[in-house]
C-alpha cells in the first residue's frame, strides 16, 4: 500500500526542486522509494496474467530514475517530481506498447498505449488499423473501456497520412502519431487499500489495445 508520506515528499519536492534541498530531505527520498519499489512489487504478481514475460519481470526494470537529464531541456530542474513505472514485455525503455503507472501529487494517473513510436512503427500501426478498422473500433469503443478511459489520447496530423484518404472510416485515427489511454485517480484512490487492484483491473481493461498494438508493430 502507497502511504501518505510518499505524497507528501513528492508535493516538497516540487516546491523544492534543488540539489540542496533533496541532498538534506534524502532520507525522506529513501523512505518514499522504498515505498513505491515495494508496492510495485506487490503489484507485479497480479499482472502475470497480462503476459507470461511478466512472470519473470523483476520490480527495478520497471522503475523509471526520478533524476532528470535536463543536457538538452530549457527546464534544469534536477528531479522529477512523480515516482513512475512502465510494464513491457520489451523492459521499460522498448518501443512496444506497455502499461504505466504514475503517482504525482494531484496528478497520478495509469496509462498505457504506444507513445509517439517511431516512424516505421507508426507506420505498421496505421496499416493494421487500416486493414482491421471493425477490430480496433471495438476496442475503443467497448463500453468498459470506455467508461474507464474515455476517449484514446494521441497528438495528430493537421493533414492526411501518406497513403489514406478522407473517406477511410478510421481517418481520425489514421491521423494519430500516438496511442494512449489514460485513467486518473485522487490523491485518497492512491492511498487506499485497493489501489492496487484499481491498478490491475485498468491495466486488464486496456490489454485489447496494447495486444492489438503490439502485434501490428511486431509484423
Amino acid at each position: 500500500m502507497l502511504q501518505s508520506f510518499l505524497i507528501d515528499f513528492l508535493a516538497e519536492l516540487k516546491a523544492n526542486n534543488n540539489r540542496e534541498w533533496f541532498a538534506d530531505n534524502k532520507a525522506k527520498y529513501t523512505q518514499a522509494k522504498e515505498n513505491f519499489e515495494a508496492f510495485i512489487t506487490q503489484l507485479i504478481p497480479q499482472l502475470w496474467a497480462l503476459d507470461d514475460t511478466f512472470v519473470h519481470i523483476k520490480t527495478q526494470d520497471t522503475l523509471f530514475r526520478i533524476y532528470r537529464d535536463v543536457r538538452f531541456s530549457p527546464n534544469k530542474d534536477p528531479y522529477k517530481t512523480q515516482f513512475s513505472a512502465y510494464f513491457c514485455k520489451g523492459g521499460k525503455n522498448s518501443q512496444l506498447a506497455g502499461y504505466y503507472l504514475h503517482i504525482e501529487p494531484s496528478n497520478s494517473f495509469v496509462g498505457g498505449g504506444a507513445y509517439m513510436p517511431a516512424a516505421d512503427l507508426l507506420k505498421k500501426i496505421r496499416q493494421e488499423i487500416d486493414y482491421n478498422g471493425e477490430e480496433f473500433l471495438q476496442i475503443i469503443e467497448n463500453k468498459e473501456f470506455k467508461n474507464r478511459f474515455g476517449e484514446i489520447e494521441g497528438e495528430k496530423l493537421k493533414t492526411l497520412p501518406k497513403g489514406y484518404t478522407a473517406d477511410n472510416p478510421t481517418i481520425n485515427f489514421l491521423k494519430m502519431k500516438g496511442f494512449v489511454a489514460t485513467c486518473k485517480f485522487s490523491d485518497e484512490q492512491v492511498l487506499s487499500e485497493n489501489f492496487d487492484k484499481q491498478i490491475a483491473t485498468s491495466f486488464f481493461t486496456m490489454q485489447p489495445l496494447i495486444d492489438f498494438l503490439n502485434r501490428a508493430m511486431k509484423e
